[in-house]
This record gives structure tokens, C-alpha cells and sequence, in this order.
């Protein structure tokens, strides 16, 4: 019985001590908890800008892709005049 009511009062006293919280802990709790949410915020809007920028990039990447098939194939068409008018001026 003894040991029980050590135990007891032990426990009690241990949860005492770390229960307690005064109002400056809770007040650095919550300026932490605000510092993470704005942090949050920002992270959220960089990622979002991110997301923008990298779909203007893809669309022009493929405006450029569509542009560098077009001059080669203009390119090759120009090549095919060019042998075609080679090969006429041999034939003379």
C-alpha cells in the first residue's frame, strides 16, 4: 500500500511539473505556429509562380520546336531546288 501511495504521489508531482505552461510558452507556441502558416504561404505562392513559369516555358519550348521544323524543312526544300537546278545546268 505504501509503494502505491509513493507511486501516486510521484506520478501526481511528475504531472504537475510538466503540465504547468505559462502564458509565455503558449504565446512563443503560437508566434511559431503563425511563423510556420506564413512560411507555408509563401512556399505555397513560389510553387504556384514555379507552375507558371514552367508552362510558359513548355509553350514556348514548343512554338521554338514547331518553328526549327519548319526551317528545316524549308532548308530541305531549298537543297532539293538547288539540286535540281545543279543537275539541269550538267545535263547543258
Amino acid at each position: 500500500m505504501k509503494k502505491l501511495i509513493k507511486l501516486a504521489m510521484i506520478t501526481l508531482a511528475f504531472s504537475l511539473i510538466t503540465a504547468c505552461a505559462t502564458n509565455s510558452d503558449v504565446e512563443n507556441l503560437q508566434s511559431q505556429v503563425n511563423g510556420l502558416e506564413s512560411s507555408v504561404k509563401q512556399a505555397s505562392a513560389d510553387a504556384s509562380n514555379a507552375q507558371t513559369a514552367s508552362a510558359d516555358a513548355a509553350e514556348k519550348a514548343a512554338a521554338a520546336e514547331t518553328s526549327a521544323n519548319r526551317a528545316a524543312q524549308l532548308s530541305q526544300d531549298a537543297n532539293a531546288k538547288l539540286n535540281k537546278k545543279f543537275k539541269k545546268s550538267m545535263m547543258k
